[in-house]
């Protein structure tokens, strides 16, 4: 299971994709966003679907290796449609106990899920033909205006890197301490919910000293290199939006544009 989770991770590619400035990805994952709160039937959210599997293809991305980074959520994603599914409103079309399911409660909860699905392979195909510096470069320059108010910016874009970069080694790290506790005796698979908590101490514990040993070793490694944020700091690679660029906006606004519509007309 943890093998599958794949955020984070950077398949180099030299698709159109790939090539687009970060900031141009970071704008249209936003606008991207937007648009899936902002569906609310059913043409809308195969609308999403369509565009979601058209950047799947523009990137070289492969369809299930989308999905296979959704097994790690998809408690979390059935779990949120099952509370949705009691919520509706109008005629009850089944009644049990304290539990009504109405019309009106089914397509909130498959509109949820859809919109969760949605919302994490988007994010998953930034962090796929993105790479870290990239991603650091072009969110930084966003924010870049919120230095005149003091705003950290660099080092906040560093530590969204840094985020990003070290989650799949932390799930390799899991992985070890996993392999190491169940050669030991350890069982995280059966028995109560309560003893399977107790079982993720020795688990817990080790991860964590890992991850602050890795931090510390980090911090460190950029002092001995006298990095010292932002401050006169040059880049290897400027960043510079051309015309595909501008296309890909273009059709960010496009998408946007016909959700609305499609609201508007409540189709």
């Amino acid at each position: 299971m943890l093998k599958d989770i794949t955020l984070g991770q950077f398949f180099p590619g030299n698709t159109v994709f790939h090539r687009l400035d970060p900031r141009t990805k970071l704008i249209g994952l936003l606008i991207y966003i937007v648009a899936i709160f902002i569906a609310n039937n059913y043409i809308s959210y195969a609308f999403m679907v369509l565009t979601l599997a058209l950047f799947s293809f523009l990137a070289r991305i492969k369809p299930k290796t989308l999905f296979s980074g959704l097994k790690p959520l998809l408690f979390i994603v059935i779990f949120t449609g099952l509370l949705n599914l009691f919520y509706g409103r109008g005629e009850p079309l089944v009644s049990f106990w304290i539990f009504t399911i109405t019309r009106d409660g089914i397509k909130t909860a498959v509109f949820m899920i859809m919109r969760i699905m949605l919302l994490v392979c988007g994010t998953f195909l930034l962090t796929y033909t993105t790479s870290p510096i990239s991603l650091t470069d072009g969110l930084e320059r966003l924010l870049e205006p919120l230095k005149k108010i003091k705003v950290p910016v660099h080092e906040l874009a560093m530590m969204m890197s840094i985020a990003l970069r070290f989650i799949p080694t932390l799930i390799e790290e899991t992985d070890k301490i996993v392999s190491a506790q169940k050669a030991r005796g350890a069982n995280f698979d059966t028995g109560s919910i309560v003893n399977r908590a107790k079982a993720l101490i020795p688990l817990l514990i080790p991860l964590f000293v890992s991850a602050f040993r890795r931090a510390d070793e980090l911090a460190t490694a950029r002092e001995s290199r006298c990095n010292a944020g932002g401050v006169g700091r040059a880049r290897m690679k400027r960043l510079h939006m051309g015309g595909n660029d501008a296309t890909a906006l273009l059709f960010c606004a496009l998408i946007i544009a016909v959700v609305s519509v499609l609201r508007a007309l409540g189709l």
